[in-house]
């Protein structure tokens, strides 16, 4: 028993020694100025996450100089009380706030119609996605930027309606970016823009355009071909769209063509959020699809590198919305469990929905579009993008908008591009008419759970 003991401890110690030995070598590596151009995996992913965190949140890539310098949105913003600013969609993130601040919001005690309050928010910056200039020893604002979370982040509440922890990711239902782009004093520079597609334009033809977006919705296409309705007299514009589950799957917006995660963040960065950047697409070339964007050059956007302040941010950016993860459902609170599990089998089966939306990317590994003519829908929107096409969606976490969280009431559900069915269930009937596939009411019922469980 001795020796057997005695053996084991020298064994113990011989991989103490080894463990050891092997732990210093990889200290010696990693400090050993030889290795140094190999990098640092982990500490490179570090790096990154935080810094597409910051970026993500913060950084309007100097868009300040067109929405602040040029539009004066900030002019419309210094007399803009919270009440209407949490009207217009606008998040609070309770984080940036201190303890004194929050309770005094859970009490009642802060004065909604205050517009000086807006302006202590924004410069605390506890205003999601805006970015406010102030001069010296001055509380009016002098300039104004716009970040990427203004439109793809949300709160969830924990505080009051539209104040609470900073959610990044999910698009923000209840923002008015219309509304919001219509109360700038100065449209010159959107007017002179849309003149080349619409000579007789006027201002408030475009205040109007703007202010029939709506909430959660936008128009990226509108400044490229200055379609503003489709033929059925809706506006044009499309639901923003989640920056969350984006990860192994290509196309991530809307209709297809457009391109990867980078190739929309340098195109909404430079020639929407009007950023100081380069982007470059020869596609926007084609007068005849994009008569705007032709003219413009809006495909040949070139910055002198060392004023540049959006190339260089690109790969962080990706790298941290890649992370970004699909949010999760609760069995039992988001969805029936039982439905979901017969819903499963109709996912894969009966109703066909896996031929596309395959598990679990929820999307197909690849060329993720289908043209109109597939999907037995109006083109309208599909031709406005250079793939003429609709790109398979990503069904993770769609419970949210069926369930209505992290947004105003009025604003829950809408889904398709262009939010046209208010209900999941509006969805399957749809699918269930247009492909023929003869669901009765309780199996559409059942897909409809397993939807939600996704």
């Amino acid at each position: 028993m001795n020796i057997r003991l005695a053996a084991l401890s020298v064994l113990v110690a011989a991989c103490i020694v080894l463990a050891a030995m092997a732990e210093n070598r990889g200290k010696n590596e990693k400090n050993d100025s030889r290795f140094a151009f190999l990098g640092n995996t982990q500490d490179n992913a570090r790096r990154m996450l935080d810094s597409g965190k910051q970026i993500f949140r913060f950084d309007t890539f100097g868009d300040q100089a067109f929405w602040g310098d040029q539009l004066h949105l900030h002019e419309a913003v210094n007399g803009l009380t919270p009440r209407n600013a949490l009207a217009l969609g606008l998040k609070v993130d309770a984080e940036a706030l201190s303890s004194s601040t929050i309770e005094a919001i859970e009490h009642g005690r802060v004065n909604l119609d205050d517009p000086s309050i807006t302006r202590a928010l924004i410069k605390q910056k506890a205003v999601v996605g805006i970015v406010g200039v102030f001069d010296n020893n001055n509380d009016k604002l002098s300039s104004i930027g716009l970040t990427c979370a203004v439109c793809h982040s949300t709160v969830d509440d924990s505080v009051a309606p539209g104040v609470g922890r900073r959610i990044d990711g999910l698009a923000n239902r209840d923002l008015n970016v219309g509304a919001i782009a219509a109360a700038a004093p100065n449209l010159a520079p959107v007017q002179q823009l849309l003149q080349i597609a619409d000579p007789g334009i006027t201002i408030e033809q475009i205040r109007q355009v703007l202010l029939s977006w709506g909430p959660g919705k936008f128009d990226a296409e509108l400044f490229l071909d200055g379609k503003a309705f489709q033929p059925n007299g809706r506006s044009a514009a499309t639901l923003i769209p989640n920056a969350r589950g984006l990860a192994g799957h290509n196309l991530h917006t809307w209709t297809g063509g457009w391109g990867s995660i980078p190739y929309w963040n340098a195109f909404v960065a430079v020639n929407e959020m009007h950023g100081i950047g380069t982007f470059f697409d020869e596609r926007f070339d084609d007068a005849s699809q994009f008569p705007i964007a032709a003219r413009a050059q809006l495909g040949h956007v070139s910055t002198d590198p060392d004023r540049d302040q959006v190339t260089s941010k690109l790969p962080a950016l990706q790298f941290y919305q890649l992370a970004l993860p699909a949010v999760k459902p609760r069995p039992g609170v988001d969805f029936d469990v039982e439905a979901a599990k017969r819903g499963d089998e109709l996912f894969g089966g009966k109703a066909n929905c896996n031929s596309c939306h395959r598990e679990p990317l929820w999307t197909e590994p690849g060329w993720n579009q289908h043209t109109a003519e597939e999907m037995k829908i109006d083109s309208f929107e599909a031709d406005r993008a250079p793939g003429h096409a609709y790109r398979t969606m990503n069904l993770a976490g769609i419970f949210i908008r069926e369930q209505g969280l992290f947004m105003n009431a009025a604003n829950r559900g809408r889904f398709y591009h262009d939010g046209r069915f208010q209900t999941l269930m509006d969805v399957v009937n749809s699918y269930n008419q247009r492909f023929n596939l003869g669901l009765t009411d309780h199996e559409k019922q059942d897909v409809v759970e397993y939807l939600k469980s996704l």
